[in-house]
């Protein structure tokens, strides 16, 4: 039976696409390099700010993109984020089921708090890892399996979360179950192709899924 669900942060449980979208867009401008469209950035969306840096500037000293970055996402983060709809209730209807309810993001810990407190989703959470937490970010198994420790779950029992192909990759690398959100602006055929064990189209349809696992032999 599933024990523990684990949730990817931004485009999965929290809608931050264009406060993402609007801060590399910004921090390229600032830098003088091209401008991407919002299709070009999109499907880097989920690795490592440094990583979708480098790949959209060439540059592999990001870091001045970087702070470019973070300066306008923090500046524009309230106004620019919303929530996604049923997520608090689902919190809510799996904690009353006993289920153990963790955070396994790319995103570092500050503005991961920062968002989970806006919405009010950190008191749901009994671990949160953030990429200041691990040494090998998503696609590595090694966030998902920090926190399957740290909660003292099995991962068999373990179900991950995610809008992006480093979340599959990284909970079948941990040996966990996965469902995509078909809300994912990648788009549900794209996270198909990843082999999730599940697409699910409203975070309530996690109880039929923690429900039909508990029914297995």
């Amino acid at each position: 039976m599933i024990e523990c669900v684990l949730f990817d942060l931004d485009g999965t449980i929290v809608n931050t696409n264009e406060l993402i979208i609007g801060s590399f867009m910004h921090a390229l401008k600032e830098n003088n390099l091209p401008v991407l469209t919002r299709e070009e950035i999109i499907p880097h969306m989920g690795t490592t700010l440094q990583q979708q840096m480098s790949a959209f500037s060439g540059l592999q000293d990001t870091s001045v993109l970087e702070l470019s970055y973070r300066s306008y996402n923090y500046a524009h983060h309230d106004e620019l984020i919303r929530s996604f709809p049923h997520v608090n209730e689902t919190m809510e209807g799996l904690l009353s089921r006993g289920i153990k309810l963790g955070i396994v993001t790319t995103k570092i810990r500050p503005t991961t708090l920062k968002a989970l407190e806006m919405f009010d989703l950190l008191k749901y959470m009994d671990t949160i890892v953030t990429v200041n937490d691990v040494i090998q970010p998503k696609p590595h198994p090694e966030p998902v399996l920090t926190a399957v420790a740290n909660l003292g779950v099995d991962p068999a029992r373990t179900l991950m979360v995610g809008d992006s192909a480093v979340d599959i990759q990284s909970a079948k690398a941990a040996g966990v179950r996965v469902a995509g959100v078909a809300w994912s602006l990648k788009g549900e055929d794209m996270l198909r192709k990843y082999d999730p064990d599940y697409i699910i189209h409203d975070m309530t349809d996690l109880y039929t899924i923690v429900e039909q696992e508990t029914k297995q032999p």
